[in-house]
């Protein structure tokens, strides 16, 4: 799949404690792992291709996700702090989204309930905003970051996470998979890899949490629930890939399916988030492209 790039240095401690001298150096640990490969080849393992980009893509996604919680809880700041001012600011949730709207048409929202205030209301968010700026560009260590900045940062990480994934054998079979598109298949390579770690879809299901259990007490049932357990990471992804996947006219047969028999909307995203485990460990095993079928209600 990959093409080696040579012997791994993971083995490298242990085989040079048969090599007398304690010293530690590169050129000690490189004389060691020549002389395994040429006696003990079995020792080592090769370092493919896709093996570095998955490394490079683990990192890559971890700081993505640690962007999209930093964006996120500065929009929320910044709408809790509109609302206090007043509720009709709530959707304005970024310095750059008060800018565009300007202060004019800012007056004009809330004035129909604060006719006398609405003005100066204004200019007391913008003076805040304005000091706020000052403060960030002042101070390099600033907690709180213009989300307008943290959006852009993800999206220069996105494109980094894109150019790996082209020189990755699988990325083009998940990306035929309807709503899954860079980020998602990024994090699918780090959590699953080939797929040759489960063997069946149903140990993948259960890996990220995804195989619905039905909680009962006696003979009362309370409903389907998802475990709690499993890669978070994992389970986020596959529901959020399976409610975009909603355009697609057999995810969506399937999820309407599901609501008609009486599920609710997070439970029937749960159903086809597991159905879709079964569609994606297939094509990772076989290596193929996504082709639409409805999936069976079980």
């Amino acid at each position: 799949m990959g093409a080696a790039s040579g012997p791994s240095r993971a083995g490298a401690p242990r085989i040079a404690d048969l090599y007398p001298g304690e010293a530690k150096t590169d050129a000690k640990d490189a004389a060691v792992i020549a002389d395994a490969a040429h006696t003990m080849p079995h020792t080592l393992r090769s370092l493919k291709l896709t093996d570095e980009i998955t490394a490079e893509l683990t990192v890559l996604v971890a700081f993505d996700q640690d962007l999209a919680a930093e964006a996120t809880h500065t929009s929320n700041r910044i709408r809790g702090l509109l609302t206090q001012f007043h509720p009709s600011l709530e959707h304005y949730g970024s310095p750059d989204a008060l800018r565009k709207a300007g202060r004019r048409r800012l007056v004009e929202v809330i004035r129909p309930k604060a006719p006398r205030v609405a003005k100066r209301l204004i200019d007391d968010v913008f003076d805040r905003a304005r000091r706020a700026d000052r403060r960030r560009s002042g101070n390099r260590h600033a907690r709180h970051r213009d989300p307008d900045a943290v959006h852009e940062q993800r999206r220069a990480t996105e494109a980094q996470i894109s150019a790996l994934l082209e020189d990755h054998f699988l990325a083009k079979v998940l990306t035929s998979m309807p709503g899954v598109a860079v980020r998602t298949a990024a994090t699918l390579l780090v959590s699953v890899g080939d797929g040759t770690s489960f063997p069946t879809a149903a140990h993948l299901a259960s890996y990220a949490g995804l195989a619905p259990t039905t909680k009962s007490s006696g003979t009362s049932i309370h409903g389907e629930h998802a475990p709690r357990d499993g890669n978070r990471q994992l389970k986020r992804a596959m529901f959020l890939s399976a409610f975009a996947a909603l355009h697609d006219p057999a995810s969506r047969t399937y999820y309407d399916k599901c609501r008609a028999r009486g599920r609710t909307h997070t439970q029937a995203l749960l159903r086809l988030a597991r159905q879709r485990i079964n569609v994606l460990f297939a094509m990772l095993r076989v290596g193929t492209l996504y082709e639409p079928r409805t999936p069976r209600l079980a």
